[in-house]
């Protein structure tokens, strides 16, 4: 999720050398639905989340690294702040306190013990929709649960969707491999572009199947990147969701308070041995 403000111009600029390759992605593939088996369904009718233990809930309000990032700080939960549940949907909001502080929300769904869920391969998906406004930053994406008793190393974390509120009509795509031990990383990122005014006009779908091999990139079900799984991939990836502010740019004209709406998050194991007329997963 931290990525310097310097990598993320020269995403840019690759980007806008390369408009027309991007530009073709917006009708790539559709989503194979062939011997998907839902293993997460969270559609947001209630939402169960404690601070940072999982127990009897399904989320946890912070990275279980203990590790905020970004101008707002994660908030633990409060009635009514930083998340509500209404109809179905769940709200994340930032917000500016009194004191000039920002506070925001983040979902995790395993904590630091490896409570909750995570999985190594398959398909996960978010449906939500983007807000507008310079300085917002959120994501959907995937975190390693290395068992605590494993020595330090590598560990792989893939950004379905990361959003910049500075640059309205592009996402970013793309994974990290944490070294822990020379405290480096590596990676690959995809710049999607679409047309003006429509990534944050309504809900999106952005989603990503990990494979033993590959791991392809979707937006609203239809392919955008795909890249080689790294070899790094050892372990089940758990959720997070999140509303984070800054990444670098400018907060001081992000709308006060801003919101993250989420419809669902969804995750599928692929069975090929039921291949058949296989209706899309809701």
């Amino acid at each position: 999720m931290i990525r310097p403000k310097v990598e993320i111009v020269a995403c840019m600029v690759c980007h806008m050398m390369a408009g027309v390759a991007q530009a073709q992605s917006v009708n790539g593939t559709a989503l194979d639905l062939c011997g998907l088996r839902p293993t997460f369904t969270e559609d947001f009718n209630d939402l169960k989340v404690s601070a940072w233990k999982i127990g009897g809930n399904r989320w946890i309000a912070h990275t279980p690294w203990h590790g905020d990032f970004g101008d707002a700080g994660f908030s633990n939960p409060q009635p009514d702040f930083p998340f509500t549940v209404k109809d179905g949907l769940l709200r994340i909001e930032a917000r500016k306190e009194a004191n000039g502080k920002w506070h925001s929300g983040l979902l995790a769904s395993a904590d630091q013990w490896n409570d909750g869920f995570s999985q190594l391969y398959g398909y996960f998906e978010v449906r939500m929709k983007i807000p507008k406004g310079p300085g917002t930053w959120p994501a959907f994406w995937l975190g390693e649960t290395r068992p605590p008793e494993t020595p330090l190393g590598t560990s792989l974390e893939v950004d379905v969707i990361e959003f910049y509120g500075q640059f309205p009509d592009i996402f970013h795509s793309g994974y990290i491999v944490w070294d822990s031990v020379h405290h480096t990383h590596v990676g690959e990122h995809h710049t999607e572009n679409r047309p003006s005014g429509t990534l944050d006009a309504g809900f999106h779908t952005f989603g990503v199947e990990i494979e033993k091999d590959f791991m392809t990139f979707y937006c609203d079900r239809h392919q955008i990147w795909q890249t080689p799984t790294p070899e790094q991939h050892k372990f089940p990836m758990m959720i997070l969701v999140n509303l984070a502010l800054g990444s670098g740019w400018s907060i001081e004209n992000t709308p006060n308070p801003s919101f993250l709406d989420v419809d669902y998050i969804h995750v599928f194991e692929r069975d090929p041995t039921k291949c058949k007329s296989t209706p899309s997963p809701e």
